[in-house]
């Protein structure tokens, strides 16, 4: 009996040509235009509309539930007439100084404690006692401290943004692999050159995590503060538009100053920081 297995004889199989290949079938147009988010979402918002109409139009009560229409013609009579746009536009100042100095003290807090012993130990006390405190509730001291004016406000702002961020900045700093840490030694980079080319760049999806974490809260806690300061002052941002509207029951106007809140959020996550997003941390490789 043979040891060896048979030899089966070499054959060729003949492919089809690449044009008499069947290519798959292409989706439908509704199904392809449906995979696109913008759309779903889009729906999704039109659904909600088509509910605020109806509850509206149900309850038919304009001081209890204005109903879509009537809120957007008061959204664009008072965008018009230009009111709108000068409490926006005084909220926005507000925010952005108070945002500003929140962010420059929250990078100096972390950068340190994570530069030296006892700056770990003030960033941890610090941010233990303030960071669950609200905002907000400094507002009678603020007030107390610097007056009827805007100081007040940046001061509570300053409060919002800066524990928050100062807290995953430093835990970004924290993941910081080893490797770039002794990179940057061997290059003789101390102090804030090394906070600067070396944890900044390599910490920049937390930090960016942090940015948005403290826009949001600072957002929030303005407007809760013009309802407050606004009463006591009788001017202020789109928190006192929406307060001082309400007192004189023009319900489809508070609508309005809410609807504005909204937009400003949206637009300042979707364009902002989605696009520093883009730019920094995803072309780099760094967020998928």
């Amino acid at each position: 009996m043979s040891m060896h297995p048979p030899i089966r004889p070499e054959y060729q199989l003949e492919l089809p040509p690449i044009a008499e290949l069947s290519l798959a079938t292409p989706l439908p147009w509704p199904t392809r235009l449906w995979n696109r988010a913008w759309l779903r979402k889009s729906v999704i918002l039109l659904v909600l509309i088509a509910l605020w109409e109806g509850a509206a139009r149900w309850q038919n009560n304009d001081l209890l539930l204005p109903g879509f229409i009537q809120t957007f013609t008061a959204f664009a009579q008072d965008m018009a007439s230009g009111e709108l746009p000068a409490k926006i536009g005084m909220s926005l100042g507000t925010l952005v100084k108070g945002y500003a100095i929140g962010t420059v003290l929250a990078l100096a807090l972390s950068s340190l404690a994570v530069s030296t012993r006892v700056g770990r130990d003030i960033l941890g006390t610090l941010t233990s006692m303030f960071n669950p405190l609200p905002a907000i509730a400094l507002l009678p001291l603020s007030l107390l401290w610097f007056g009827l004016g805007e100081n007040s406000l940046i001061f509570v702002l300053v409060h919002s943004v800066m524990w928050p961020m100062a807290v995953n900045t430093y835990t970004g700093f924290l993941g910081v692999s080893d490797t770039l840490r002794m990179t940057g030694r061997n290059y003789g980079l101390r102090g804030l050159r090394y906070v600067w080319h070396i944890l900044i760049p390599a910490a920049l999806p937390s930090i960016l995590s942090g940015l948005k974490i403290g826009w949001a809260f600072a957002w929030r806690t303005l407007i809760a503060a013009e309802l407050v300061f606004g009463a006591s002052s009788g001017k202020g941002g789109l928190g006192w538009y929406i307060f001082q509207n309400r007192n004189e029951l023009y319900t489809d106007r508070v609508f309005a100053g809410l609807i504005s809140v909204i937009i400003i959020g949206l637009l300042v996550e979707g364009l902002i920081f989605t696009t520093l997003e883009r730019v920094t941390v995803k072309r780099w490789g760094m967020q998928k």
